[in-house]
This record gives structure tokens, sequence and C-alpha cells, in this order.
């Protein structure tokens, strides 16, 4: 129905992942200003509980086959327009994640209508959706009316609050057939690989002193770790930082890495590039220290100090050793 929106929800054996709750929340506030229904999609195996998780929708179609058991681009693009197409879906929002990234413009070419990328921001205004994406790494936000009411948005991860996609009760779920040519994809899900345990879960620690490409060299890691030990915390980074081979993936921040809300986070020598900030915006106290004053982390830090990091860390830690005693 016209109105009508429906989120693509992402999950992982089983379990429903962060963006997925973003995208219900801001779908929700999309479907009642448009005068519509929310609906949740969940493609899978075994993922009825993904389903019912998207509480916050009218109703969830689950769609459940064996090539939907992995994520491949080519069947779950096929599966999703063939719902679409049935229910002459208006507004469809995907992740801007490595999977929605591979949906949005196979979903949109199917359904002969426009898709918006990287989308930080969705307002109506006077009947009509405005996206705002981001484009050139976060410098530069346009926006762009969706003309006809048809599109779909490809938002990005932490750009809505996850809460507002929260519900108690489970959702309405409605079975739905896919079509029976799935089996034969041009692409074939082999396996999942999931990563090694961690030694430490950033997600979970209430202080983190996050470190970026202004250390310069790996050897200079060793001061940023004397104030974390200080501040009895671990180390967290940002993503050039684990393209160099210089910590494990598990530390990394941001789009490609993992979210944090700690109570303090502390960036230091961090620019602060969207991706980066989208892991970590929702920290109680962001504290930046970077010598370039115009560095985008000082628009989002609480506390911002303009200075050397290989000034300020040094002493930093040697004041807080002081007052430990």
């Amino acid at each position: 129905m016209a109105g009508d929106v429906y989120v693509v929800a992402e999950h992982l054996n089983g379990k429903l992942a962060e963006v997925s709750l973003e995208m219900l929340g801001k779908g929700r506030e999309l479907a009642s200003a448009l005068g519509g229904k929310l609906h949740a999609i969940v493609l899978g195996k075994d993922a009825k509980g993904a389903a019912e998780a998207c509480g916050a929708a009218d109703s969830a179609l689950y769609a459940e086959h064996e090539a939907l058991a992995g994520f491949n681009p080519d069947t779950h693009a096929r599966a999703l327009a063939a719902i679409l197409k049935e229910r002459a879906a208006s507004v469809v929002i995907v992740s801007n994640s490595s999977k929605g990234m591979d949906l949005a413009p196979d979903v949109a070419l199917a359904l002969g209508i426009p898709v918006l990328t990287n989308v930080g921001a969705i307002t109506v205004e006077g009947g009509t959706i405005v996206g705002t994406s981001q484009l050139y790494g976060g410098k530069i936000s346009t926006e762009a009316e969706v003309v006809g009411g048809r599109a779909v948005l490809s938002v990005l991860a932490g750009a809505f609050p996850a809460d507002k996609g929260k519900s108690d009760k489970p959702a309405t779920v409605e079975t739905v057939t896919v079509p029976g040519d799935l089996n034969g994809a041009r692409i074939t899900f082999k396996r999942l690989i999931e990563p090694e345990a961690a030694d430490v879960d950033i997600t979970k620690e209430q202080v983190l002193v996050s470190v970026g490409r202004g250390i310069q060299e790996k050897d200079n890691l060793e001061i940023v770790q004397e104030l974390a030990d200080a501040i009895g915390c671990p180390i967290s980074v940002s993503r050039p930082l684990v393209d160099m081979g210089w910590m494990p993936k598990s530390r990394q921040v941001g789009k490609s890495g993992v979210t944090v809300k700690p109570k303090i986070y502390i960036a230091i020598g961090i620019s602060g590039a969207p991706e980066h900030i989208q892991g970590m915006k929702d920290a109680a106290t962001i504290v930046a220290i970077n010598s370039d004053a115009k560095a985008p982390i000082f628009d989002v830090a609480h506390y911002g100090v303009t200075a050397d990091l290989f000034d300020v860390v040094p002493a930093l830690t040697e004041k807080l050793k002081e007052l430990k005693g």
C-alpha cells in the first residue's frame, strides 16, 4: 500500500543486528508520517526468532529457504524483489552495510525505482521524503527528494537510535513464499568463518583510550598503552592501525569494526572520519586530543585539546600516576 515502509532486517545466526533496530525505529517514524504501516522482512533459515524480534513493526514477513541460510547477494536480492513486487512496495529501507550495499541497487533495479545510498537522515516535508546522504567520506552532505514517493533508502549504521526500534512484544510473523528458482544461483555460499575470540571485548568497557593514525609509528603505541594502564582500561583503535597490522580487528571501532558506548572515550590522534564516528558517537563523554583544530572529531567531542599528542599523553599519564600516589 502507498505509504507503507518495508525494512530489510539483518541478522546473524538468527540474532537481530543492532542496525535492524535502528532501521525499524526510523521506519516506524517514516510510516507514521506517510500514513502507512511498517513491515519488516527477514530472510533466512531457522531464523524465525529474528523475525519475532521485530516487534516495532506492524508485521514481520519471514521467508525461509535453504538457499537463504547464509548471505548470498544473488539469492537474497531475488527473494526480496519477488516479495516487494508482490506487495507493490514504495519505500524500502536497507542498511548501508556490506550486505545492504549488494542488495540496494539490485532491488531498486528490479522494482524500477531510485536508490539513495549513504543516508544519514530521513525526513518527510509536505508529504515528500527527503534523504540526506554523506558523500566523499562525509565531507559533503547532499539532500535528495524522493519524487513519486518510491525509493530504496540505504542507511548508515548508527545514524538512528536503536532504542526506538525495540519492543517488549514479539512481532506478528507472516511466513511468505519465495521464488522457486533460488537454487542454481551464480554465487554459492560455502560457510561462515567466525573470528577467533578476542582477548578483550571493547564493547563492554566503561572507559576506552582509542588511538589513530596520528600515532605515526607502531612503537609509539607504547605511550598510549602507558596511559591506558594508568587508567586501567584497554586500547581501541581506528581502522588504519588495523589495516597496517598494528592491532587486531577486535580492537577496531567504527563502521567496519564495532560500535562502543563507554562512559568515557578518549580519542588520541584520530581525525574523526564518519566511519569511525559512527562507532563511538554515543559515548557518554568524548575527549579528543588532536593537533588539527579543524579535525571532525571535535564536532562530536565534549572536551578537546588542540595539541601534539606526544606532549599531552605523557603529561596526562604522569598526572594520573601522581593522583593515584
